[in-house]
């Protein structure tokens, strides 16, 4: 397939053009989910530099009055998944000794009450679900990317990436680092993989298991990628482009974010 060439100018500031093309896309040698490895065309299309942050998250609320789904009345109470690290070493088996619903926790308060976003403006954006990611790109005249447009954009190598560095999930722990602190990929584009992970347009069909968090029940799921800060060598090798993991589209947590395209 040629390239296809770049139609004009970005549709918005902070945009890169990705040319078409044809891509191996998935891993033999990691996880059953990124099997086989296939063939894959993509047509050219726009892409965000950077995951959403905080501010262009908070632009986007105080301009439409947007409600996220942690922000509903829900049952308990609104409320999302908020990561804790654990005070020392314990058994992987068993993602509720780190995570926890957390009442209140949402975009502007990652954390729970008591906490807030006003110096992480630059930080991705997190506790939000595909309903959310969707209403934004709808507002910013975009999309959510395919998986395997992500994927796609995605391509090369990661030296140095905001992952966790330590063992998981008790010593070492970062968070989310503000876009542009890890060095760009080689399409210029900013924490494809580390930091967050990213909602796609893709539902999770398969039947394999996840590492970060709930994945099970009768709630469809959405492919993620990207891996993110509490990727950790001993724990979660999915802090590569070719990585994928289902999330419920019900659920947000503190480390999922979205970023956006837009096809020509």
């Amino acid at each position: 397939m040629a390239a296809t060439a770049q139609p004009g100018a970005p549709p918005r500031e902070g945009m890169t053009w990705i040319a078409g093309g044809t891509f191996a896309m998935g891993s033999e040698d990691f996880y059953p989910e990124e099997r086989p490895v296939r063939q894959v065309t993509v047509d050219g299309f726009w892409i965000d530099v950077a995951p959403v942050t905080v501010a262009r998250f908070r632009r986007f609320v105080r301009e439409t009055g947007w409600v996220t789904v942690a922000e509903r009345e829900l049952d308990p109470a609104p409320g999302s998944l908020v990561f804790h690290p654990t005070a020392g070493p314990v058994a992987l088996d068993d993602f509720r000794q780190w995570w926890s619903y957390v009442e209140g926790a949402c975009w502007h308060q990652p954390e729970g009450p008591g906490s807030d976003t006003y110096t992480r403006g630059k930080h991705p954006v997190v506790h939000v679900t595909p309903e959310d990611a969707e209403a934004y790109a709808a507002w910013a005249g975009a999309s959510l990317p395919t998986e395997a447009e992500w994927e796609y954009a995605a391509a090369g190598e990661y030296e140095l990436v905001n992952r966790w560095y330590g063992e998981f999930p008790w010593r070492g722990y970062r968070g989310t680092s503000p876009v542009g602190a890890f060095p760009p990929n080689a399409r210029g584009l900013l924490d494809m993989v580390g930091n967050v992970w990213e909602w796609t347009a893709d539902p999770y069909e398969l039947g394999h298991g996840g590492c970060c968090g709930p994945t099970a029940g009768e709630v469809p799921r959405r492919v993620i990628k990207g891996g993110s800060h509490l990727c950790a060598p001993n724990y979660c090798h999915r802090y590569r482009p070719a990585a994928l993991q289902g999330e419920a589209i019900d659920t947000s947590t503190s480390h999922i974010g979205f970023r956006c395209v837009v096809r020509p």
